[in-house]
C-alpha cells in the first residue's frame, strides 16, 4: 500500500488521531420560527424530549465543531461539498462596506484583517507547509467520512497548490476504489503569467462512501453547431427533428423481418413489430422518397442534452456585479453548487459544508428543498451567510449555534493544568491562572484581597468574567459596589472606575447596568473578552483587542397593542475600521448592517421575529418597524444590532400591554 507521510503523522511511531472532544452546541438565535413552532419546541424541551430538526449555522472552529457533530449527526449526512482554503495566499480577510448616508454619496468599501483567532486557524493550516496543510486536511475528512452517511457522496474544491497531495489523503480515508471524478471547473478566463501557462481552473474531486450511493444524471444544453447539424429538421408543427439509424448495431436473428416493404437490415431491426407500429402511429419514422431505408424521428424538444462530462466550462465565476455577489474573494456560484447537489442528492436529504465562507452551499440547498449544516470560523461569514438566507422567500426556520461557554471550559481545562490536591483546589487555581492570563493580555497587574476585583490598569479596576457566566445585572452591582468601596479607602480624591472583562453579557445589560453603577458613583467600562484568546500562541504574534461594547438608543411608542420600536443612537469602537473609511461615516446609522427584533423574548434563545438588512442591492435600512400584540400581558422585547463588521449588541425593553 501507497502511504502518504508528513511531519506529525505519527508520534513515536503511533498514529496520530484528530481532535475527538463532543461539546454541547448552544442556540444563540433562531431565525423565521414561527410562535407556534417555537412554542412546540419548548414543550419538548421542558419534557426532556428531543427537539424539532433545525437547519443548522454554526459559528466555530471544525477542529471542535465536527466532533460535536459527530453524537447527533455520525452515518446521517447524504451530501457533504468542502471548498477548504487551498491557496497559500488566503488571509481570511473579507471586504466590508460603509453605506452612502445621502443618495450624492458613495459607498466606501474596506479590507478586514483577519482576526487573531483566524490568523491562528491559517497557521494551523500552512505553518509548516505541506506537512502542516496535510495534517490539518487529513484530520477534516476523518471526521467528514464518519459523518456521512454509507450512500453518501463528498466533493472537495481545491486548485493545483494541493490537490494532489489532497487526493492521497483522501484515497488512504475513503478507498481508492471509492474516487469517481476528478472534474475540472474553468473559473476564470485567460489571463496572463510570466513564464508558464496560465492556470484558469479548480479541481473537484468526487467520492462516494460505497456502491450506493446515488447519482442523478444531468445534461448540459446542446451547443448551436450539435443542433444544426444533427436537428436540421422542420416538422408541419414547427418541432425540429433530426434523423437517426433504426438498425440494430449487434446480429439480433428475431429482430429480421420485413417492414412495410423494407427487407431488414444485416443485424436485423432496433426494434421489435409492436413497438415499430406504435413509432408509425405516432409519426416517428421517415422514409426516404427515394432509396435508403426507414429512419427514426428525434426531436429536439424531448432531448435531455449532452451528459455532463467532468470538465465544466459552462458554469461563470461570480463577478462583482453578479446579483448573488456577497464580497467574498472565493465565493462560487449558485449554478456550481445547484449541479453538485442536484446530482447527488435528493429532497430532504442533509447537506453539510464546514467551511461555507459567503454561504453558497447553504443557500443552493435551502432553495433545492434539502436540509444542510453550514459552519464556518469567521463570525462575518456567518452574518453574511445568515443575511443570504433570510433573503430567500419563504426559508425555512433555522438556528444559528455555537459552542460557547462549553468550548471555553474545555480550553481552560486544557490550558490552565495546575497541581491541587483535590478536585475543588484544582478548579480554584485553573481559575486563578485563567484570570491572570486574561489580565496579562489587557496589559493589568493581578490584585489580591478583593472576591470581585481582580486587577488594576491606569487606575481603574478590573473585573474578569468567568468562562462559563454571563456577567449579569447582579455582578454588576456587586462589583460597583466593591469598587466604590476600594475607592473610599484610598482617599476621597479617588475616582471609583472599573473595566468589566466578559465572554458574553446578559442581555439587559447595558444602559441599565451603566445606571446602576452610576447610582453607587462608579464609572464603569464593559469590554468584551475577545473569542482569539481560546489559543496562546494566537497572541503571541500581536496584542489581543477588547473592544468596548457597543451602545443602543431604542425609542419605544405603544398605542394601545401596537407597538413602535425605532432605533435613535447606536455607538461602538471602530478601531477596526480604517482612518480613511471612518471619515465616510457621518451618522451612526451608516455602521448598521441588520438588526432584528424579538417581540417576546422569554429569557431562552433570541428568537428573530423580524428583520432589516442591507443588501449589494439595497443598501438602506429601516430604522423604525411596528408590531400588535394579541393578548394583554407583560412582555420583554429584545432587539439586536449587528454592525458592519459583523459584531453584535443587544438591548432589552420591558413592555405592558393593556
Amino acid at each position: 500500500m501507497t502511504e502518504l507521510i508528513w511531519e506529525g503523522k505519527y508520534v513515536n511511531g503511533k498514529r496520530q488521531s484528530p481532535v475527538r472532544v463532543a461539546l454541547p452546541f448552544q442556540t444563540i438565535e433562531t431565525v423565521n420560527e414561527s410562535a407556534a413552532d417555537r412554542n412546540r419546541n419548548l414543550e419538548l424541551f421542558s419534557s426532556g424530549r428531543p427537539t424539532e430538526l433545525r437547519n443548522r449555522l454554526i459559528w466555530g472552529d471544525k477542529k471542535y465543531v465536527l466532533p460535536s457533530l459527530l453524537p447527533e449527526f455520525a452515518g446521517m449526512v447524504n451530501l457533504i461539498y468542502i471548498d477548504p482554503p487551498f491557496d497559500t495566499g488566503a488571509d481570511f480577510s473579507f471586504s466590508a462596506t460603509i453605506p452612502a448616508y445621502t443618495e450624492n454619496e458613495e459607498k466606501v468599501s474596506f479590507t478586514k484583517e483577519p482576526s487573531i483567532l483566524e490568523q491562528k486557524a491559517y497557521r494551523d493550516t500552512w505553518g509548516r507547509g505541506l506537512d502542516s496543510y496535510v495534517e490539518w486536511f487529513h484530520e477534516t475528512i476523518v471526521i467528514l467520512h464518519e459523518l456521512l452517511n454509507e450512500s453518501g457522496s463528498i466533493y472537495v474544491h481545491l486548485d493545483y497548490h494541493v490537490a494532489h497531495y489532497a487526493k492521497v489523503a483522501l484515497d488512504e480515508v475513503f478507498g481508492i476504489n471509492s474516487f469517481q471524478n476528478e472534474i475540472t471547473w474553468k473559473r476564470q478566463t485567460a489571463h496572463s503569467d510570466a513564464q508558464r501557462y496560465n492556470p484558469i481552473h479548480d479541481t473537484i474531486f468526487y467520492y462516494v462512501k460505497s456502491d450506493s450511493a446515488p447519482f442523478n444524471h444531468t445534461h448540459t444544453p446542446y451547443d448551436e453547431s450539435y443542433i444544426k447539424s444533427h436537428y436540421p429538421y422542420t416538422d408541419k408543427n414547427g418541432r425540429r427533428f433530426g434523423l437517426w439509424d433504426m438498425s440494430s448495431p449487434n446480429p439480433r436473428p428475431k429482430m429480421m423481418y420485413t417492414w412495410k416493404g423494407y427487407p431488414s437490415p444485416p443485424n436485423g431491426w432496433r426494434y421489435e413489430k409492436p413497438t415499430m407500429e406504435r413509432l408509425e402511429k405516432e409519426e416517428r419514422i421517415h422514409y426516404p422518397e427515394s432509396g435508403g431505408k426507414p429512419r427514426l424521428k428525434r426531436f429536439l424538444d424531448e432531448m435531455k442534452g449532452i451528459p455532463l462530462q467532468d470538465m465544466w466550462t459552462d458554469v461563470n465565476p461570480i463577478n462583482s456585479q453578479a446579483k448573488e455577489a456577497t464580497g467574498y474573494d472565493t465565493q462560487k456560484p449558485e449554478a456550481l453548487l445547484e449541479r453538485i447537489i442536484k446530482s447527488s442528492s435528493a429532497e430532504e436529504d442533509l447537506v453539510l459544508d464546514c467551511f461555507c465562507g459567503s454561504g453558497t452551499a447553504a443557500t443552493v440547498a435551502e432553495k433545492l428543498g434539502r436540509r444542510w449544516i453550514a459552519c464556518d470560523l469567521g463570525r462575518f461569514a456567518v452574518h453574511t451567510t445568515r443575511k443570504r438566507l433570510l433573503s430567500i422567500p419563504g426559508v425555512k426556520p433555522f438556528a444559528v449555534q455555537n459552542l460557547g461557554k462549553y468550548e471555553r471550559q474545555a480550553w481552560q481545562t486544557a490550558e490552565f493544568q495546575t497541581g491541587g490536591e483535590s478536585t475543588i483546589e484544582q478548579q480554584r487555581l485553573r481559575e486563578a491562572a485563567y484570570r491572570t492570563f486574561i489580565l496579562d493580555l489587557y496589559h493589568a497587574t493581578p490584585i489580591s484581597g478583593h472576591t470581585w476585583m481582580h486587577g488594576l490598569k491606569s487606575g481603574r479596576l478590573v473585573h474578569v468574567g468567568a468562562v462559563d457566566a454571563p456577567v449579569t445585572i447582579s455582578d454588576v452591582k456587586a462589583i460597583a459596589r466593591e469598587a466604590w468601596k476600594a475607592a473610599s479607602s484610598g482617599g476621597a480624591a479617588r475616582k471609583a472606575a472599573a473595566d468589566i472583562l466578559g465572554w458574553d453579557f446578559a442581555f439587559e445589560l447595558n444602559e441599565t447596568a451603566r445606571q446602576v453603577a452610576a447610582e453607587s458613583r462608579v464609572d464603569v467600562a464593559f469590554k468584551k473578552i475577545p473569542r482569539e484568546v481560546l489559543e496562546k500562541k494566537a497572541v503571541e504574534q500581536g496584542d489581543v483587542k477588547f473592544f468596548e461594547l457597543g451602545a443602543l438608543s431604542v425609542e419605544p411608542k405603544q398605542k394601545g397593542r401596537e407597538l413602535t420600536l425605532k432605533l435613535t443612537d447606536f455607538v461602538i469602537p471602530i478601531d477596526d475600521v480604517p482612518e480613511d473609511a471612518r471619515k465616510a461615516i457621518k451618522h451612526w446609522s451608516q455602521i448598521i448592517d441588520y438588526w432584528a427584533v424579538d417581540w417576546d423574548f422569554r429569557d431562552d434563545t433570541f428568537h428573530n421575529q423580524w428583520q432589516s438588512y442591507r443588501t449589494r442591492q439595497e443598501s438602506k435600512i429601516e430604522l423604525s418597524t411596528k408590531y400588535e400584540y394579541e393578548a394583554s400581558g407583560s412582555y420583554k422585547v429584545v432587539v439586536k444590532v449587528i454592525d458592519i463588521l459583523g459584531n453584535d449588541t443587544t438591548k432589552t425593553l420591558d413592555l405592558q400591554v393593556k
